[in-house]
This record gives structure tokens, sequence and C-alpha cells, in this order.
């Protein structure tokens, strides 16, 4: 390769360049001047073009509205389609990653900068990401975090996960609540036409199919592990007691299950297509009706199995869940503009007008107008006023659409864990 030098000349007044003990003035102005040297390629030379320093825009984000977003690329390569959603928390990237609720979406992150504090083992919230890309704005060039043992983009690379930068995630962002959730193709590969992107993008939809079916665990397992001493935050006061739980994956978060092995609970976790009469068979206390992606119209099976179940024993909802509870007892779902996403959405309960901070991810709502008599709602998003909560004390069920667990946090709704073991204590006692 043959490699030939662009030089250019650039004339400086020493005047305005030092702030201390600067030249005296002069009738004639004196000049440094720096020469500067970039070398370039035969084909560099050819088109006109020096070589850079820095990384250049080389992926696309082409939206189904037609607008197209040049940014630059890491993680994985290749070409992905994905409904785009933005997700408000200040921190947690790794939660958000491997959180299973996120499967066949894009998730733009409206912090600006991401992957300061690296990436650790400890803190994934499932056995991989299931996410189809992750959209920010500046991408951390070092990590500083006393845990971290990798950086961002190679554990994205590693689990073979899409991720751009140097967007304009403000911008989209905005597009996104004016037009609602939007389907969205990322792709590095060159070889692919803005318009081949586009219509890939407007030719696939989320809506009515079931990602469940692919996150969901393959056979029982139990589960052991409680929240770390560390990291435990609410452990006054718990019952002694041991209540044995079943809990449906549906895409369950590995905290739901810790801070239920915290309050006492002995859990097998089943996959989602497991029968009614199989759990009821184990004689459980209660069951948990974990969160989960997508549809919940997409999935009956599930439907059918809570029907079965509801009245037998104490049931616990979240998110997936509640969506799933809030049709078998009669009720419908509906789509959402663009979903709740994020660590800092404030939540009333209206039993005792409490107001929590709550994480939440969902883009489907129960409809309350459409549930029957008996049913009550319990919380309201204080944003929209959507339903957050259900009970229906005559069947032993509750139901939340955040994420009572969530982690890092905020934890103001962790005492929803322990009004599941009173109703399952309640119910076992009244036996």
């Amino acid at each position: 390769m043959s490699i030939k030098a662009m030089d250019f000349s650039l004339r400086i007044n020493p005047s305005i360049c030092f702030t201390q003990n600067p030249p005296k003035p002069s009738s004639k102005l004196r000049f440094l001047t720096v020469r500067c040297s970039l070398p370039l390629t035969s084909d560099d030379a050819a088109t006109g073009l020096a070589e850079r320093p820095w990384k250049v825009a080389d992926a696309r984000l082409v939206l189904e509205d037609g607008s197209i977003w040049k940014a630059k690329s890491f993680g994985a390569s290749g070409t992905q389609v994905g409904e785009v959603v933005f997700n408000t928390s200040l921190t947690g990237y790794q939660e958000i990653l491997t959180d299973p609720s996120y499967a066949g979406q894009f998730v733009l992150m409206t912090n600006p900068h991401i992957g300061n504090t690296g990436v650790n083992f400890d803190d994934e919230e499932s056995r991989q990401c299931f996410l189809a890309g992750l959209v920010i704005r500046s991408l951390s060039i070092t990590t500083s975090n006393w845990r971290c043992a990798e950086t961002l983009g190679d554990y994205l690379a590693e689990r073979n996960i899409m991720g751009i930068y140097d967007v304009d995630t403000r911008a989209i962002t905005r597009r996104l609540r004016q037009d609602g959730s939007l389907i969205g193709v990322l792709s590095t590969e060159q070889s692919r036409s803005d318009e081949e992107l586009l219509e890939m993008s407007r030719s696939w939809d989320i809506v009515g199919i079931d990602l469940i079916s692919g996150i969901t665990c393959n056979a029982p397992y139990e589960w052991v592990d409680k929240t770390k001493s560390d990291w435990d935050f609410n452990s006054n006061g718990r019952d002694q007691e041991t209540y044995r739980v079943v809990a449906y994956d549906f895409g369950i978060k590995h905290n739901i299950l810790r801070r239920l092995a915290s309050y006492g609970c002995k859990i097998t976790v089943v996959p989602s297509t497991w029968p009614a009469a199989e759990t009821l068979k184990v004689k459980p206390d209660g069951v948990l009706f974990s969160n989960g992606p997508g549809d919940p119209s997409a999935v009956p099976y599930a439907v059918e199995t809570v029907k079965e179940i509801l009245g037998k024993v104490p049931v616990f909802g979240i998110c997936m869940g509640h969506q799933l509870l809030g049709q078998a007892l009669g009720g419908k779902t509906f789509k959402m503009k663009f979903g709740h996403h994020g660590g800092n959405h404030p939540v009333c309960n209206l039993r005792n007008g409490r107001v929590e901070i709550s994480a939440q991810n969902h883009n489907y709502a129960v409809d309350p107008a459409s549930l029957p008599e008996g049913v009550e709602v319990t919380h309201v998003n204080l944003n929209d006023g959507s339903c957050a909560g259900l009970a229906y004390p005559a069947l032993n069920v509750m139901s939340l659409q955040y994420h009572p667990e969530a982690s890092p946090g905020p934890h103001d709704s962790d005492c929803a864990f322990r009004e599941f073991i009173e109703l399952m204590k309640s119910t076992k006692q009244a036996a």
C-alpha cells in the first residue's frame, strides 16, 4: 500500500493563545507556524479522504416512519429488527439489558452517558440478554467501578447484541412520545440500502407475537438464592414460617425470586406452559405469575392457566402476570402509545394514599372499565392515570403492573412481597 502525506500549515497568534505572561504588544504581529502531516492511503488519496484517528458513523437506525439516523456501532454487527422504546432510568443499564421483558425491543436510554460503570456478573436479571439492541447518546470510553468485570461493548459483543451511540437520542425520544413506539431496523451492513431497511421495518410487527415461549425455562427448577446481606434493605420483622410458592416463568427476573426467598418462600419455577393441574398437585401456598415480554393477548394458553388456578390458592401477578390476571378475570388489555419504561414512575396506592416511586417496563395495560364487579383497582400511575395494581379479595388475588423487586431500585414497593406473604398466611390459617 502506497502512503503519501498531506501537509498543511496553521498560523497562530501567540498573544491570543497564552493566558499567563502573554507576549508584549508589538506593532508587528508574530505568528507560530505548526505543520501537520496526515498519512493517506492510495484508496483515500483517490477519494480525497484522509485517515481519521476517531471512529466514524458506520451504522444506521431506520424507523418505520421513514427517518434514518446515522450512528456509530459497538457490540455486535449485522442487521436486526425490533420495536424502539425509551427508558428514563438514570442507572441500572445492566439490569435492563438482562430483563427478559425487553425481548424484541431496542432500548433507547434517555440518560446520555452510558457504560461508565462497565458490567459485572452479580447484577444480571436473567441467564442472557434478550433485548434486540441498545441505543445510547454517549458511550463511556473508560470504566470506573470496583465491581467492573468488563466493558459494556465487550459484554454486548460476546452476547451478540447490537448497540449504537453518537445518535440524537433526545430527538428520537420526542418522536416516540409524539408518534408512539416505532418499529426500527439497526444495521451495520453497508450493502443494504436504506429502502431495503425501511421495508424490513414496515413488514414486521411485535403485536400478536408470542415472545414468552422463546424465553421461558425448559423445565421446572428450585430457586434458593436470597438477596445478599450486603444488599438486603428490608429484613426486619419477617415471618419465620416457610411458604411454598410456584412461580410461572413468563420472563421472570432473578431479583423477584431473591426477594421471595428472602421473605421465607420455598420456590419452584415452572415453564409458561406448565399445566395448572400439575401446579395444584404440589399444593402450593401461593402462585406467582411473573413479568414477561410482549402482548398478553398473544398467549391465550397462559390466560387459561391463570383461570384454572384462580380461587384455588392465593396468587400474585407482576407486570405480564398482572395483565394475564386482568384478562382471566374478564377484563381487557390494550397497547399503550409508548408504554412505561424507567425507574422513576410515580404510583399512588389508593388504599392508603401512599405514593411510591416505581420501576416499570411494559407496553400494555389493563382497561379498568372492562373489569367485572368486585375487582378493585388498588394502584394508579400518576403520570397518565393508568391501572397499576389490582385486587380481588374474594379469590385471594393481588397484582402490580410494575416491579416491586426493582434492582437497582427504587425499593418503595418491596412491601408488596410482605403483602403476598400475609395473603398466603391468612389463607392458610383460614383453611
